[in-house]
């Protein structure tokens, strides 16, 4: 079974994401690079979905199958508004961040994914 913890940690640090966008935004600078947001196993999160922690009836469960795909995507969005942000393309950046965008959608998507994962695990 999923270990429950990890997914509390990944559900509040990726809801995160949206204040560190905002900074981005506002300021032109990010603690990390765009190449690393966009790539969903470097995140801690990423990291635990990939690694030895999940058994092979976690990674062949459903729950696995959509949060790591609804993850990937979630990071690929992040990455483009996070380089509009640095780029200074500020109105840009905030469409993308909409509540109408494609991240809105995914970031809402991941997260009740990964509680209804959390859900099945307890």
């Amino acid at each position: 079974m999923a270990n429950v913890q990890e997914l509390d940690k990944a559900i509040a640090a990726h809801s995160m994401w949206k204040s560190h966008l905002r900074t981005a935004i506002d300021k032109k600078e990010l603690h990390v690079s765009v190449a690393v947001i966009r790539d969903d196993r470097q995140c801690a999160f990423g990291q635990w979905l990939y690694g030895g922690s999940l058994t092979a009836q976690d990674r062949a469960s459903a729950n696995f199958k959509t949060v790591s795909e609804l993850h990937a995507q979630f990071h690929v969005e992040t990455a483009k508004i996070a380089d509009m942000a640095l780029k200074g393309k500020k109105a840009e950046a905030e469409a993308l961040m909409a509540s109408n965008s494609d991240y809105s959608a995914l970031s809402a998507k991941l997260t009740a994914s990964m509680m209804a994962w959390k859900k099945v695990s307890k």
